[in-house]
This record gives structure tokens, sequence and C-alpha cells, in this order.
């Protein structure tokens, strides 16, 4: 802890140069990278770290600097030095799986390294079983693409050849992989500018102590504005991934067991099972789970007492102190053994989200947002016109769940600022036609408080080719809270109303696409909050005008009768609404506290069906 007196005009200089500096790097990688997954889809980020690893900024969480000052240690270090490592199991928990590949960079002031910069991100392909390098039947992680500890990248300035060439090797799309590296490292070096003119100016006491201010200040504002909300006590909720790739499926269950004192929250996985045979485990519980704190402290936001102070609220180094994590043994699938293999790991890190957005909900009467699912994989590979390999992905977003003082967002995307890709690059990159991008219909789970909408999106295929896709939540719903009703699931639909038509599970590879075949992509909507009846009959009148809800959802789901008069007036028959909605709750059972939908009853045994975390 620094001494040193803090100017509080230079604090704020700091903080807000370290924030341009770090959207600076990341517009700098969006500018000249080349794969679509970076470039377009923005599937990335940047993070500014101290000396001591502490993670300075808060717009995005990133990987950690921890690793590489374990296997190179600072005074090794020279300017001009640059390093990669892609190792999940090496990585102390910062990498997820092997496409995220990393680039850490120190940045020095009169000969000591200061501070760091990185950036990474989910690359197109590194080897493995199949493009993409997310094989959804992997038994290891040997299958899933080239394992890449920490190592030196550049050496004074000087590029690592022969590691650089053994990576480009490995991949698919060696141009892509090649042109990123390079993308990375120079905005690295950007951000490495910016952060030494800080040092230059203000001397490195005074930066330093910037540093500790900026961590102390969000320590005490989550604990003061966020952590004072929740009751001390202890709060338990569970929720599931639904299939591995490998086994049939089945509930794989993630538990959660959330105690509250006065300074922090403790949350216990003990109850989680053990690890799959397939891609779905997450190496999260390293050194002590700092990488799994930073990604869970930002459901704590929504105990903010109004969006706008939510979305001020930076999440960086300081809400460390304020979580502490047990994990069970290894072998489950937060404490994979290796070579479990992890690349659908989203299933459990996104899950997480929403077990413990779900536990606070008990400790605060429902004040939290209901359930969302709003990252997935999908995608073609095959040969072009030309003759040559393409791979097309994209990481589409879904709806998020509706909360006490709003509906849901419609297609968000976890990552920040990621995207779809654009139809127009779609179509003049890959051999595919965007046919229709929409929202879609009576995804989001009805409510009080309606869930985001999905996407809605149908490629015809052109030439022979293969789907592939890595999505959870094609059984089960994204949960609805406090009476309402679970989102639509994860749908894909091969030549939907043609004589071919058939519907994929989540995980696919490899799936043949005969040229002119149409496939339809559907995304999650979000869990709906409160109790469909309640919702206004004109909110419900807007939402069919705007396409967002059917008539026939209007009438069963929420007790409203409208009447389209044309495509931009639609009229509420106030009276069959009223008589309609007083015998739909007299005959209806009460509404949970948290719905499931129909895809758990499907899946859940007498062991599950039978419990109630409530």
């Amino acid at each position: 802890m620094s001494t040193t007196p803090v100017d509080p005009i230079v604090l704020e200089v700091v903080e807000g140069t370290l924030a341009s500096a770090e959207a600076e790097v990341e517009a700098a990688v969006e500018r000249t990278s080349r794969s679509p997954m970076i470039r377009e889809a923005r599937d990335f980020r940047a993070g500014i770290h101290d000396r001591r690893c502490r993670k300075l900024t808060g717009r995005s969480y990133s990987a950690l600097v921890n690793p590489v000052v374990r296997d190179f240690p600072l005074e090794t270090m020279r300017p001009g030095d640059v390093y990669f490592h892609n190792d999940v199991y090496g990585s102390e928990g910062g990498i997820g799986h092997l496409p995220d590949l990393c680039v850490t960079l120190p940045v020095f002031h009169e000969g000591d390294v200061v501070a760091f910069v990185q950036v990474f991100g989910h690359h197109d392909d590194i080897g493995g079983a199949v493009p993409g390098s997310m094989p959804s039947h992997a038994t290891s992680a040997y299958q899933e693409g080239l394992i890449v500890p920490p190592v030196k990248l550049y050496a004074a300035g000087q590029p690592n050849e022969d590691v650089i060439k053994i990576m480009v090797r490995n991949s698919r799309l060696p141009d892509s992989l090649r042109g990123d590296l390079d993308s990375e490292v120079a905005a690295c070096r950007l951000g490495a500018e910016r952060v030494t003119d800080l040092f230059r100016r203000y001397g490195r006491a005074h930066v330093e102590a910037c540093f500790d201010a900026i961590l102390d200040r969000t320590t005490e504002t989550f604990r003061r504005e966020l952590l004072v909300k929740i009751p001390d006590g202890t709060y338990v909720w569970e929720d599931y991934a639904e299939h591995d790739g490998v086994d049939p499926p089945r509930l794989h269950t993630q538990r959660m067991t959330l105690t509250k004192t006065p300074e922090r929250l403790i949350i216990d996985f003990a109850g989680t099972s053990p690890q799959a045979k397939g891609p779905i485990t997450h190496a999260g519980n390293y050194a002590d789970g700092v990488f799994l704190k930073k990604w869970l402290a930002p459901i704590l936001r929504n105990l903010a007492d109004t969006p706008e102070r939510m979305a001020e609220l930076d999440v960086n180094e300081g809400v460390v102190p304020l979580i502490e994590l047990k994990f069970p043994p290894p072998g489950t699938l937060l404490t994979p053994v290796f070579p479990a293999p992890t690349n659908a790991r989203t299933f459990v890190i996104l899950r997480l989200l929403g077990i413990l957005a779900g536990a606070i909900a008990k400790a605060v009467d429902g004040r939290m947002p209901a359930d969302q699912e709003t990252i997935r994989y999908t995608g073609f590979h095959g040969v072009d016109e030309r003759g040559d390999f393409y791979l097309m992905r994209e990481v589409l977003g879904g709806g998020s769940g509706g909360r006490f003082y709003a509906d849901g967002s419609d297609t968000i995307h976890v990552v920040p600022d990621s995207k779809n890709l654009p139809a127009e690059f779609t179509e003049t990159r890959f051999p595919l036609r965007v046919e229709r991008l929409a929202l879609a219909m009576d995804s989001g789970g009805a409510g009080h408080r309606r869930g985001g909408l999905g996407y809605l999106k149908e490629f015809r295929v052109l030439r022979d080719a293969y789907f592939l896709s890595v999505a959870d939540r094609s059984i089960l719903g994204c949960w609805g809270l406090g009476g309402g009703r679970a989102g639509a699931p994860f749908k894909v639909t091969v030549d939907p109303g043609g004589p071919h038509e058939r519907v994929l599970p989540g995980l696919v590879d490899d799936e043949p696409i005969p040229a002119g075949t149409l496939v339809r992509v559907e995304t999650t909507g979000g869990g709906g909050w409160g109790d469909p009846l309640d919702r206004e009959p004109s909110l419900v009148a807007l939402d069919v005008v705007q396409g967002k809800v059917s008539e026939r959802s209007a009438r069963e789901d929420y007790g409203v009768i409208v009447r389209v008069i044309d495509d931009a007036t639609v009229d509420v028959d106030a009276e069959a609404t009223a008589a309609l909605r007083e015998r739909l709750r007299a005959i209806r059972p009460a509404r949970p506290f948290f719905d499931r939908g129909p895809g758990y009853r499907r899946l859940a045994g007498r062991d599950h069906a039978d419990v109630d975390y409530r």
C-alpha cells in the first residue's frame, strides 16, 4: 500500500487515461486484425494491470497477468519483450479454452516494470480435431488444438519466429492468425505508450498511489452501495448444463451456497457435479479463483440504486477482497483434472452468473434480473468457389432477463461491444446468403416485465458446407423470476418447413448441409420477471404491433385480447381482457418464484424434481 498522498485531480487524470488507453487498444485491434471473430464480431478485450498483476480498468473482464509473471519474473523482463499463452490449465483461470489467445506486454519506467497491457480474444482456429478448435465431442484437451504455455513472443523487440512459425503452422487459417498476433502486439505497444506517459508526467510514486486509490475506491464503493443491500445469511441456488456433447442430455449440476457477512460474500461450490466426459468444464479454481471473482462481480451491480449508477460501477481488482470462493475437490465441472477438455466452458461460467443472480434474488425479494444466456457459437465451414477453405463463425447473443423496473433487452452480447456478423460481410466473404435477420417472436419469457428477445437468423447455403454449433440452453430455457416465465430455448432448424426439416442439438460438429439448404438459427430469450397477468395491456398491445409477441401469446400468456387493425395499430378489448385475466387467475396454479420451463421437467429425475431451493 502506497503512503504517497494522492492529488484528487491527478487521480481523475490517471483513471481517465487508463480507461481511454484501454479503449484505444481495443479500437486498434478492431481496425487492424484479420479474423472475423476478432475484427467483425469483436470477441476480444483489453486490460491494463499494475506491476502486482492487479487489473486497473473495469469496462470489461480480461485474462490474468499472473501466469506470465510466474514463469518470467519481473527482474528478467526487458523493454520490447512480449509474452503469449493460451494454456487453460497454466493460465490460473484466466484462459477458458484454447482459441482464447493472450498477448501480454510489460510497461517500463526508468528501467523497471511498472505495469502491463494485455489483449486476449477468441481467434478463428488454433488447430485440433475440427475447424474452429471447439470440437463438441472432445474428451481430451489434446483434441482441441495447440496448447502454448507462457512463452516469449518477442525478446527485446525481436520476434521469436520459431514460436510464431509453430503456432501459424497449426492453424487452418494461418494468415489470419499471424495478422491477429501482429495487430495485438502493436495495440499493446500503443497502450504501453499511453501508460508510460503517465509515469513520465507524474512520477512512479504518485501514479502507483493513484493505482491503489482506484482499487480501494472500488472496494469501498461495492461494499457501501451493493453488499449492504444483501441481508446477512445463507442462500442456496443451483442450475444446470444440459449436455456435454458425449453423453445423452442430462442435468449437470452447478450448485452455489452464498453466505453474506458484513464484510464479504462467501461462495461455496460444494454439490457441483463431477467433470463431464465432454468439453463443458471450466478450470476456474486456480489462484484462489481470482478470475472467477472478477467474472462474477458484475452481477452485484444489479443492486445499484438506479440503472445509471449501475453503468458507472467498474469491476477491477478492487472487487477481489469482497468475495471468497470455496471449491470442491479436484474432478468437478469447476475443478477439472487435466486433460479434461474445456472448449465449451461457457456452459459453466455463464451459468454461474445466473446462479449468483438467483441466490441474491432469494435474499432481496426478487429484485434481480431473471436469467439470460447471451453467448453461443454457430457457423459454417467448407470450400468456396476458388477452392479455398473458409470458416464463418459468429457469437450470436440472446435476450436478457426481465427486471423489476424494465423489460429485458433484446439480442445482447455478454462480451462488451461484440456483435453479430453484418450480412454484407458474410455474403461477400463466404458462400452464404443471409435471407433473414430479425427478433425471434415470443422468445422472451412472459412476465410483468418481459424477457428480452433472441435472434432469428436464416442462412441459405450456396455450396455444400458443414454446420457447427456450440450452444447450451437448447433444452433448458432461461428461468423466469417472481412469477415470470422461462424464455424460449436455443434452436437450429435445417430446411424449416421443407421435406428434410430437422432440428439440431446445441452441440454439433461437421453437420453436412447440402447446397441450397436454408438453416434457421433462433437464440434464447431472457426469462420474464413478475406475473404476466399484471403486465399493462397497452404494453402487450405495443409488443404485438412491434412483432415481439404474437396474438396467441398475448391471449394465452398475458390474458390480453387484441384486435389488429393495421400494421401500426392494435386495439385492446378491455372488457374481454379483464374477464379473461380473472378466469386465468382462478384456474391456474400459483406462479413459482423460479420458473425453469418445460425443458427442466423433461430432464429432471426424481432427485431434482422434488427439491425446492427457494
